[in-house]
């Protein structure tokens, strides 16, 4: 998973998350990644449209986000 992150953070690229909250929370996010440390990552989340810290250990899934193309009809 850290090479997932620290990939991004190198490129750039927007990511797609689940993550579970301390409150036992699901959501998918995305996300544009920060920094990366030990067992956590700060990262911009478009959900709420802010700086986030986010835990390594809630992380369910994380993923490059998948690019939706228009179908062109002939």
């Amino acid at each position: 998973m850290k090479g997932i992150l620290l990939r991004a953070l190198e490129t750039g690229a927007r990511l797609e998350m689940i993550y579970v909250s301390n409150k036992n929370e699901i959501t998918q996010r995305k996300i544009k990644v920060l920094s990366v440390e030990i067992d956590s990552f700060r990262a911009f989340c478009y959900l709420r449209k802010e700086q986030r810290t986010f835990m390594l250990k809630n992380v369910l899934s994380i993923a490059p986000e998948r690019v939706k193309y228009k179908k062109e009809i002939s």
